[in-house]
């Protein structure tokens, strides 16, 4: 196995063309055909999980938060980001990261918060827009069930619950060949009217490549007459932040405790008290200031986040409570989730779960 072949089993899982356009994600440090001898998940690369993944034979690190998100200039070692470079490159371990396709994944960070409390009904709290594309083809009628099929395959036509979805109409469509050209049907020189399918079907953006070569190698003609468009809909299926719900309603001041136990933190900073039961919670680990309102919105009781700002605290207005659990406790978990993921897709080795705490603030 090589590096690639980890990348393309987390891009399963949560593919990096739903990363949000200020992220770094990928492999930032190393070789993608460089053969695993071992992978190390940690949430931060620092150099103490580098030297934890010299120690342990890995030569992979899977990182949810990006080691480079600047551009870097020097490499001198001045700085942790330069030296956890510099000893990657020094003991060739990969770094890949994975931060906001995750985030933005129906089974990534939120749900995992939304599983440690426990809640049902869940859904994503800001759907992403033009993340949905749709092709529109046309194939001699004959053709039309061999092509659907061979696009199916790449998992275009896949709605919610529903797969092998797309729309035809029958018709004709007529074409003249010059002197060059060398037609499949008809004759060159000659317009030739052809029976026609026209076949629409709908995939997700990041799958564009693969139903265009897929479209290209099934289709009988010398010249393939297709559309790509993007759609405005948006998508349910990936998005950042989740609501659901608690079984019961609690009290706020119980809310609280129970979101502490479970969340394994120290201190929640939350704004006033409503005297009102809690319900309907909405999620978004790490820094989430900037969803408030789409919480409000969807009607939670309640929204969990982290590094709120004082100002953050005013917005909730009287009608939400708004709870900071700090950043590292909101993303704890997710690397459980990455070493679980991995360890199904992966059985010949072991999938370390790195030990170190690369929390940075600390509680007094």
């Amino acid at each position: 196995m090589i590096v690639q072949d980890v990348i393309n089993h987390l891009e399963e899982l949560a593919p990096l063309a739903y990363a949000e356009d200020f992220d770094n994600v990928g492999l930032l440090v190393g070789d993608k055909h460089a053969k695993i001898t071992g992978i190390l998940v940690t949430l931060d690369t620092l150099e103490a999980v580098v030297d934890e993944a010299i120690q342990e034979n890995c030569n992979l690190i899977v990182s949810f938060h990006p080691i480079i998100f600047k551009g870097l200039k020097k490499i001198t070692g001045k700085n942790y980001v330069e030296r956890v470079v510099l000893k990657a490159i020094k003991h060739d371990i990969a770094i890949f990261s994975i931060h906001t396709a995750l985030d933005n994944a129906l089974q990534g960070v939120n749900d995992m918060i939304c599983n440690q409390l426990q809640l049902n009904k869940k859904h994503i709290l800001i759907p992403q827009t033009e993340t949905i594309k749709k092709l529109t083809t046309y194939v001699p009628k004959d053709e039309a069930e061999l092509l659907r099929t061979a696009l199916f395959s790449t998992g275009a036509g896949s709605i919610g619950n529903y797969s092998n979805c797309s729309f035809n109409v029958e018709g004709y469509g007529t074409f003249n060949g010059n002197d060059t050209s060398n037609p499949t049907k008809g004759k060159k020189g000659i317009t030739h009217t052809e029976i026609e399918t026209k076949i629409s079907i709908t995939f997700p953006k990041h799958l564009e490549y693969q139903v265009i070569q897929t479209l290209l190698k099934n289709h009988s003609y010398e010249e393939v007459a297709y559309e790509i468009t993007t759609l405005e809909n948006k998508n349910q299926n990936i998005g950042i932040g989740m609501i659901g719900e608690l079984e019961e309603s609690m009290s706020e001041l119980d809310f609280l405790g129970y979101l502490k136990s479970k969340m394994n933190t120290k201190c929640v900073r939350h704004s006033s008290f409503l005297n009102k039961k809690i319900k309907k919670i909405a999620v978004l680990g790490g820094s989430g200031s900037f969803a408030i309102e789409a919480a409000k919105s969807a009607g939670a009781d309640a929204f969990i986040t982290a590094d709120l700002k004082y100002h953050d605290f005013f917005t909730a207005e009287n009608n939400i409570l708004l709870a900071d659990i700090g950043h590292y406790e909101s993303e704890q978990f997710t690397k459980n989730l990455l070493v679980a993921y991995l360890t199904k897709k992966i059985t010949n080795f072991a999938i370390i779960l790195s030990k170190t705490n690369t929390n940075p603030v600390k509680y007094f």
